[in-house]
């Protein structure tokens, strides 16, 4: 295939090495006196070594070569330990290349591995929103855009009296199937996953249950497609870097369900997070509360 990938001049190339560390994807070594591009797999063509050469041997030039390989390339990044891990993610998100840091993260959940920059709250990526109630966004209308609630002043400025509470929404929105697992609210935060019934059978939600947290809602009676719940939830835990889940539902026996998607998602994350079930009876009241996990 055609694409961009690096060039060396030989004739310019001293040998000095200072493109190697430079290049993660461990694509160029120095043979016999001079950097070498070891394969055309490895090098993603993003020319991060460039800037790195003293003699201007590197360019970039465009020519047949074999296709990059992401997953062969994090085969050699792993071995070299989480900071070369993390410089590599960087590289990827540097240059916005949002599907090969996918691919990336991907292969260190099935490795078993954490993610390193999903530890810099800063860095953490967001996934490219899909028009799919399965992926990883909204679903396409503006009602559903993603809005962070905590940059707001208005509750701040409003004065409450009689039965008025002030919300403690971070966010929205709220439904389960409409959220980014990556989006910057959930971001070492405690998620609050609550049933859909439980926000209207407490009249102290928001105070006692949602204070402080991130909110996701959901029935795992009436929501199809529940497998989506579980890999966002552990998307949550591996690359949002949650601190704890806090489940509350209800006592009918379709909401068991919701608690058993928690605490099966902290099962099968890399991570492992403390998962905190609380029981609401038909008056709001608690029937129990347990750490489950």
């Amino acid at each position: 295939m055609l694409r961009k990938i690096i060039n060396i001049k030989e004739e310019l190339c001293n040998g000095c090495g200072e493109c190697v560390p430079a290049c993660h994807e461990g694509a160029l070594q120095i043979i016999d006196g001079k950097a070498r591009l070891i394969s055309d797999l490895f090098c993603d063509g993003l020319g991060a070594c460039i800037g790195e050469c003293p003699t201007g041997a590197l360019t970039i030039e465009e020519r047949e070569a074999e296709p990059y390989n992401e997953t062969k390339v994090m085969d050699y990044i792993v071995k070299g330990g989480p900071n070369t891990i993390k410089a590599h993610l960087e590289h990827l998100l540097d240059h916005n290349e949002i599907e090969y840091f996918t691919e990336a993260l991907d292969y260190l959940k099935s490795h078993g591995i954490v993610n390193p920059v999903a530890l810099q709250p800063e860095a953490a990526p967001q996934k490219p929103a899909t028009q799919h109630h399965h992926g990883g966004g909204s679903c396409g209308c503006k009602s559903s855009a993603e809005q962070d609630l905590r940059k707001t002043e208005v509750k701040k400025n409003i004065e409450f009296t009689g039965y008025e509470q002030p919300s403690e929404l971070t966010h929205w929105p709220i439904q389960l199937h409409l959220l980014n697992p990556q989006a910057g609210f959930f971001r070492n935060a405690d998620l609050l996953l609550a049933a859909d019934c439980a926000g209207f059978v407490s009249t102290a939600f928001h105070s006692k249950y949602l204070s402080g947290k991130a909110m996701a809602i959901a029935c795992p009676k009436l929501d199809s497609n529940k497998e989506a719940y579980l890999e966002k939830l552990i998307d949550m835990i591996d690359y949002s870097n949650l601190n704890s889940i806090s489940v509350v539902i209800m006592k009918v026996p379709c909401c068991t369900g919701l608690a058993q998607i928690a605490m099966r998602a902290n099962d099968l994350a890399v991570r492992k997070v403390p998962v905190y079930i609380t029981v609401l009876d038909l008056d709001g009241s608690e029937i129990e509360s347990y750490r489950a996990a």
